[in-house]
């Protein structure tokens, strides 16, 4: 995660206007939209892990039912996902995904320093359709890895020079 966060800094320290306005290599999105999609994946993280809190105490059917439902709702998902990203990539000025990105790794070192051998282990299914790096079965372990999984497949999809 704290290499995630530096690279984050010198993509988003970096890079021009004219950079950022280019466009990524396979998405629809600039490279500014695509840096805040690549904070989205550690920004989520609280939610995937609160999902795991509440469905790892039922029945294993339960959260494959739920997966199964979310999976039923891929194109909604995908289209707010790309909205979402198109929007607040747009807008948000550098500086704030900066420091949103180093409060969010902050609170995730917080939350997972707390984390017992347990907690890590508790799981629940997802929806394998959402994202590439969901399992159909995921524990606590996989989702603190599951961000810098996010951002490291994009990084790969920036525009920005070599240098970066």
């Amino acid at each position: 995660m704290d290499r995630a966060c530096a690279t984050f800094h010198r993509l988003t320290d970096g890079a021009g206007r004219d950079e950022l306005r280019r466009r990524s290599d396979g998405t629809r999105w600039t490279n500014r939209q695509l840096l805040f999609h690549m904070l989205l994946g550690f920004l989520i993280l609280p939610a995937l892990l609160m999902l795991i809190q509440v469905f790892s105490r039922f029945p294993d059917r339960v959260s494959r039912r739920f997966a199964w439902l979310l999976d039923a709702g891929t194109v909604p998902f995908d289209a707010v996902n790309f909205a979402g990203s198109w929007l607040a990539g747009s807008i948000l000025p550098r500086r704030w995904m900066t420091g949103l990105f180093d409060r969010t790794i902050r609170a995730s070192h917080r939350r997972l320093d707390r984390e017992t051998a347990e907690d890590l282990a508790r799981g629940m299914h997802y929806p394998t359709r959402w994202d590439p790096f969901f399992r159909d079965y995921m524990t606590t372990a996989d989702l603190y890895r599951f961000g810098v999984q996010h951002f490291d497949f994009h990084h790969e999809q920036l525009t920005l020079s070599p240098t970066r």
